[in-house]
């Protein structure tokens, strides 16, 4: 990506702070004009002022005290808005940016975060941010200031003494170019830091999420060796980071130092010959300071560059991903769904090297239970992925109401399909905030409703805060079949005409099993389901039961069919009752 694209698309984020951003450049060339002015006012005292009659000092004092305390007043105001509402802007185009990256990821299809990890995404949003929310502020202020302070002080200079002035911008020059080659080897460096601080984040977050795994293993040496290992790649880049800064900084300050060195020597040779005044060069070495300072301060905005350009890119990286499941142009609302599937001829793989399903068609007509069973990675929860457009198929059609589902929009889509998965998630919050994200805005009766459905009121009601439990992190504070039922009360708000259980109660003990199956079954009435099971008993009265293996139907018919049959079903129904653990056919 070309810079002056990546520059482009950051001032973009300047355009609803039209006002803030020239307000405050406007103060910041106050500041300068203040501090370039006030050497030439003490230039003017010191020749003009201070050879008259006492009366004539003591008045033109009087006044020039009155200009400067003006002045400082308008410097203290305008350093005030530059250092509040500057970084009250940058907060607002950071939150802009983070609003921008959130939207965005919202909207990235599952392949994106099947290759990514969370704590990258989190380290996007929160640490690369702040970076670019410095340089929001800093850097064009910074910029403007120093250019302003160098070009004014290097303008007054010249009308002092030419030749010095000119011997000056000579080694100001050779110190451009030595920044300049320093600066393209530190853009990788901090690029490369942002990368590593982005793992050590993803480590951590793995960690932490999995705690009661990695703590019921013992195995907390293990998650100390891969944070080591990231956290040292993360040192590692940093100490090159400040190997290289180190040589940036202090190859500035010698050239700095060099400057002093240019007039003092320069100086004492146009003095004595007679080209130059002591007075003059006190101003002169006055305005060195004015004249070094922006340099310094640019020198340090570089940093602060590099930091916030690495962050930025990072995130275009992100917010220009092109969702792979997106809307088509004409598309239109899913209405009054009836709940006729049928997949038609459906292939699909995640690369082009491995086809998970092969040539599927399938029928569904409203209403029906249609169960999908079969070893592990078969295709089965890639089936049921495909209706709800969580991934597009390779080839084929999936559709609904004899409408291709791609014709619709996603949203809509969606809202027509309730999902309940093994793997339960719960948001961290109430358990009445839980159930109503079915349907946001419900009502509390309406939420009580579908919370008796799924045979869980009485057990909420049983909590000493009621609807206004906080389930914890994930749920941590419920059981299995606890968090199962939360989350069918959740579909049961949603109320979608089509439903797909995939393995809802496959990690349930026998007695939970039997309180959430009978939820299932009232959640299913009337509505076109389609089942996924490793517990074929939870199946035997679908009106389908399709076998699925290596991505293809090998048997389809009802229970008894497939049990007359003798094939895979057969085989794997007399194991279950035989007492083998339902493991060895997963």
């Amino acid at each position: 990506m070309k810079k002056s694209s990546v520059l482009k698309k950051f001032l973009s984020y300047y355009k609803p702070y039209k006002f803030l951003f020239f307000f405050d450049l406007f103060c910041a060339l106050v500041v300068s004009a203040v501090d370039l002015a006030f050497p030439l006012i003490l230039s003017y005292v010191t020749k003009s002022v201070f050879t008259q009659s006492k009366s004539v000092i003591l008045h033109s004092i009087g006044i020039i005290g009155v200009v400067l305390v003006a002045m400082y007043i308008a410097k203290y105001f305008c350093q005030y808005f530059i250092t509040s509402w500057g970084h009250i802007m940058g907060a607002r185009m950071e939150s802009d940016m983070r609003r921008d990256l959130f939207y965005h990821m919202q909207k990235l299809s599952f392949s994106y975060y099947d290759r990514n990890n969370t704590g990258e995404m989190m380290s996007k949003l929160v640490s690369d941010l702040f970076d670019i929310s410095e340089l929001a502020h800093h850097g064009p202020e910074n910029v403007f200031i120093s250019l302003l302070k160098i070009v004014g002080s290097f303008a007054i200079l010249m009308s002092i003494n030419v030749k010095m002035t000119l011997i000056l911008f000579a080694v100001t020059a050779v110190m451009v170019v030595y920044s300049y080659f320093m600066n393209k080897k530190m853009t990788s460096v901090f690029f490369d830091n942002r990368v590593k601080i982005a793992k050590v984040n993803a480590s951590v977050q793995d960690s932490l999420s999995g705690i009661r795994v990695v703590k019921s293993f013992a195995n907390e040496p293990v998650e100390r060796r891969k944070f080591d290992c990231s956290n040292n790649a993360f040192l590692e880049s940093k100490v090159n980071n400040y190997m290289i800064m180190g040589r940036y900084h202090a190859g500035n300050s010698f050239f700095e130092g060099l400057l002093y060195i240019v007039i003092v020597a320069s100086g004492a040779f146009f003095i004595v010959n007679g080209t130059l005044s002591a007075a003059d060069l006190a101003v002169y070495a006055l305005y060195i300071n004015i004249y070094i300072n922006p340099i310094d301060l640019l020198i340090n905005f570089t940093e602060q560059f590099q930091k916030g350009y690495a962050g930025f890119k990072r995130f275009l990286e992100v917010v220009e991903t092109q969702p792979e499941i997106k809307d088509a142009e004409d598309a239109v609302e899913l209405k009054n769904v009836k709940g006729d599937i049928e997949y038609r001829n459906v292939s699909f793989s995640y690369d082009k090297e491995h086809p998970v399903l092969n040539n599927i068609n399938i029928k569904i007509p409203a209403g029906r239970k249609v169960a999908l069973v079969g070893p592990s990675g078969g295709g089965k929860t890639t089936i049921c992925s495909l209706l709800p457009r969580f991934y597009d198929v390779t080839s084929g059609s999936v559709l609904i109401d004899g409408q291709d589902i791609r014709k619709f929009k996603q949203q809509s889509l969606r809202n027509a399909i309730g999902v309940v998965q093994q793997d339960v998630y719960l948001f961290a919050g109430s358990i009445r905030d839980n159930i109503a994200y079915g349907k946001p805005g419900a009502t509390q009766e309406e939420i009580e409703e579908a919370a008796k459905k799924a045979n869980i009121h009485d057990f909420i009601m049983s909590l000493e805060d009621g609807y206004d439990t906080y389930v914890g992190e994930r749920g941590v504070r419920l059981s299995g079949g606890q968090k199962q039922r939360i989350s069918i009360a959740r579909v049961f708000l949603k109320n979608p005409p089509i439903l797909i259980l995939d393995e809802a109660t496959s990690a349930l003990d026998n007695e939970s099993e039997r309180y959430i199956q009978k939820s299932l079954d009232s959640l299913a009435e009337n509505r076109t389901t389609l089942v996924i099971a490793h517990r074929l008993s939870t199946v035997r009265s679908a009106d389908e039961i399709i076998v699925i293996n290596d991505g293809s139907i090998v048997e389809r018919g009802t229970h008894a069919e497939l049990l007359k049959l003798n094939g895979i079903y057969a085989k794997y129904y007399n194991m279950q009752f035989e007492g083998i653990d339902d493991a060895l056919i997963k």
